[in-house]
């Protein structure tokens, strides 16, 4: 068996070096690197070429670097019998429940005010607290962490998903309510997996049902938010702010309008990054089920889309 590694502009080295580390005999070939393609049963992939999977005659899995298939699920080459995987890390969650945290108290406590009274000199002891109620988009692993963090801070916390849930002990929203979902809340995180049904949800539409002056987090998926509808909302007043970690186009392009909005945070697609030296095994553990023929370690459905 070969493993093969495709991930344009991220260096797969310390992957390699984790999976020599643990598997010194497995066959490891880089593309764009890929001598013998007949050999590769299995792929590691992140934001491959669309298309560039069919030139794997005997391909058996499909793994993702990530806690994220969307780049993987768009390709309508891969053959519908090839099982795809995904990454599930503890550390995962906890980094981007920490940066999500850390958004919300930023926005709580009004950090980029008091920022500003520094630099003009400013002592205004007035309102020093935002009261919020927030509300997660996307209940699944991270978006529960998350929830469940906020609210043993004492947060007023609301979930919302596409599916029916019972037996939660927080309110939940299903896809039909969600108006009376935004109605309840001024701070919205975002944390839904990229399907055809959750694309552009970021909308003019849903914006313009939020209460005013609601501040937006999305940490999901850049094609969650359209980006010039957030620009007009923000710049209408209606909403009040935003924390970005995720773009349509990353790098950010030098002249897209979020480097210069004083209404908008942006980190570099930073919150919550796969650490090989968990992930790997992972991915090792699941070539051996391959070959087991045992049942598949993060098994995505494609129907759902994660």
């Amino acid at each position: 068996m070969s493993l093969a590694i495709i991930s344009p502009g991220r260096d797969p080295k310390e992957w390699i070096d984790v999976i020599k580390k643990e598997k010194p005999d497995l066959d490891i070939q880089v593309y764009p690197n890929i001598n013998n393609p007949e050999k590769v049963e299995a792929v590691m992939v992140w934001q491959h070429p669309p298309g560039i999977l069919s030139e794997f005659p005997n391909l058996k899995l499909v793994s993702s670097m990530g806690a994220g298939v969307d780049h993987i699920l768009t390709d309508k080459e891969i053959p519908s019998e090839v099982p795809i995987v995904r990454i599930v890390d503890e550390k995962l969650t906890w980094s981007m429940t920490n940066y999500v945290v850390m958004g919300v108290l930023n926005f709580h406590r009004q950090i980029k005010r008091y920022q500003k009274d520094q630099k003009e000199k400013v002592w205004d002891m007035s309102n020093p607290e935002i009261p919020v109620t927030i509300g997660v988009m996307g209940v699944g692993a991270l978006g529960g962490d998350v929830i469940d963090k906020l609210r043993y801070m004492d947060f007023e916390v609301l979930g919302y998903g596409f599916s029916e849930k019972t037996g939660l002990d927080y309110p939940y929203y299903s896809k039909d309510r969600l108006e009376e979902f935004l109605n309840e809340i001024n701070v919205l995180i975002c944390l839904l997996p990229l399907t055809k049904d959750t694309e552009d949800i970021l909308n003019k539409e849903l914006f313009e049902k939020c209460n005013p002056g609601t501040y937006i987090i999305n940490v999901a998926r850049g094609k969650h938010l359209v980006d010039e509808d957030l620009i007009e909302a923000l710049d209408s007043g209606h909403l009040s702010g935003a924390l970005l970690d995720v773009y349509r186009v990353e790098p950010l392009p030098k002249d897209h309008p979020f480097w210069a909005h004083e209404k908008i945070q942006f980190t570099p697609h930073i919150a919550s990054v796969t650490n090989p030296k968990a992930a790997a095994p992972q991915v090792l553990e699941n070539l051996d089920r391959l070959k087991e023929g045992k049942e598949l370690l993060n098994l995505v459905d494609r129907e759902k889309g994660y």
